[in-house]
Protein backbone atom coordinates (compact mmCIF):
# COMPACT_ATOMS: atom_id res chain seq x y z
CA UNK A 1 0.00 0.00 0.00
CA UNK A 2 1.73 3.59 -1.20
CA UNK A 3 0.54 6.43 -0.03
CA UNK A 4 1.80 9.97 -0.59
CA UNK A 5 1.82 12.82 2.27
CA UNK A 6 3.18 16.06 2.74
CA UNK A 7 5.43 17.38 5.44
CA UNK A 8 3.83 19.94 8.17
CA UNK A 9 6.09 22.40 7.01
CA UNK A 10 4.78 25.37 5.00
CA UNK A 11 2.82 24.17 1.71
CA UNK A 12 5.03 26.32 -0.46
CA UNK A 13 8.65 24.12 0.30
CA UNK A 14 6.70 20.80 1.52
CA UNK A 15 8.32 17.86 0.73
CA UNK A 16 6.49 14.99 -0.28
CA UNK A 17 7.06 11.04 1.18
CA UNK A 18 5.17 8.39 -0.57
CA UNK A 19 4.97 5.68 2.05
CA UNK A 20 4.71 1.55 1.57
CA UNK A 21 3.72 -0.98 4.35
CA UNK A 22 4.93 -4.22 4.92
CA UNK A 23 3.78 -6.69 7.33
CA UNK A 24 6.39 -9.51 8.06
CA UNK A 25 5.16 -12.92 9.47
CA UNK A 26 7.51 -14.32 12.75
CA UNK A 27 8.16 -17.22 10.50
CA UNK A 28 10.44 -14.48 8.71
CA UNK A 29 13.82 -14.55 10.13
CA UNK A 30 15.47 -11.56 11.16
CA UNK A 31 18.21 -12.24 8.39
CA UNK A 32 16.07 -12.06 5.59
CA UNK A 33 14.26 -9.07 7.01
CA UNK A 34 17.51 -7.03 6.80
CA UNK A 35 18.45 -8.35 3.26
CA UNK A 36 14.58 -7.12 2.40
CA UNK A 37 14.60 -3.77 3.87
CA UNK A 38 18.46 -3.44 2.35
CA UNK A 39 17.31 -4.20 -1.47
CA UNK A 40 14.19 -1.79 -0.91
CA UNK A 41 16.59 1.04 0.41
CA UNK A 42 18.87 0.31 -2.28
CA UNK A 43 17.39 -0.54 -5.27
CA UNK A 44 13.81 1.28 -4.69
CA UNK A 45 15.49 4.09 -2.61
CA UNK A 46 13.22 3.50 0.43
CA UNK A 47 14.34 4.27 3.82
CA UNK A 48 13.16 3.06 6.61
CA UNK A 49 10.58 5.13 8.65
CA UNK A 50 8.76 2.97 11.34
CA UNK A 51 9.34 -0.27 12.76
CA UNK A 52 6.53 -1.68 15.21
CA UNK A 53 6.77 -5.91 16.67
CA UNK A 54 3.86 -7.62 18.14
CA UNK A 55 3.63 -10.02 20.57
CA UNK A 56 4.25 -13.12 18.46
CA UNK A 57 7.22 -12.14 16.38
CA UNK A 58 4.76 -10.67 13.83
CA UNK A 59 6.64 -7.19 12.35
CA UNK A 60 5.14 -4.38 10.34
CA UNK A 61 7.47 -2.08 8.60
CA UNK A 62 6.94 1.49 7.49
CA UNK A 63 9.20 2.33 4.61
CA UNK A 64 9.13 5.84 2.90
CA UNK A 65 10.86 8.05 -0.05
CA UNK A 66 10.33 11.74 -1.53
CA UNK A 67 7.66 11.53 -3.44
CA UNK A 68 8.64 12.91 -7.25
CA UNK A 69 6.72 16.08 -8.30
CA UNK A 70 6.02 16.54 -11.53
CA UNK A 71 4.66 20.21 -12.83
CA UNK A 72 2.37 20.91 -15.96
CA UNK A 73 3.53 21.67 -18.92
CA UNK A 74 0.48 22.72 -20.20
Amino acid sequence: MDHAFASRRGNRNATYYEYRTVTLPASVDRGDVRRLLTDEAEYGRWELARTRVYVGGARKVWLRRKAMQVASTL
